[in-house]
């Protein structure tokens, strides 16, 4: 018998400690509008897998920091990396690398979770 579970990814949570400043800079990045829901998640106006942002408080003590994602685990696409590397440099975002072959790089958001852009 085959697996129940669906070949699709619905959703990733990216772990922010503010909400609304990860909703700010996300929306800003990511060029989407999104909605808070409940005090702590944001669901972002994404096309394909959808992105929520999400402070998390079941999954830690209060007042402890959320962990970030230590590698890219996501990826964004663009049909431009030099523009999207120059839009992110304008944005004062914190690269942990430059474009590498041609076709990626790696930043991190404000709460120190590395993401990726690629073409």
């Amino acid at each position: 018998m085959g697996s129940p579970l669906k070949n699709k990814i619905n959703a990733v949570f990216i772990p922010v400690n503010n909400i609304e400043k990860a909703k700010e800079w996300y929306s800003t990045i990511l060029g989407v509008e999104g909605e808070i829901m409940h005090g702590h998640l944001c669901v972002l106006d994404m096309e394909g897998t959808g992105v929520i942002l999400d402070e998390m408080p079941a999954w830690r003590e209060k007042g402890e920091l959320i962990t970030p994602y230590q590698v890219p685990s996501i990826q964004f696409g663009t049909d431009d990396i030099q523009a999207s590397y120059r839009f992110m440099k304008d944005n004062s975002v914190e690269f942990v690398t430059d474009i590498q072959f041609g076709h990626f790089f790696v930043i991190k958001d404000p709460d120190g979770n590395m993401l990726m852009v690629c073409e």
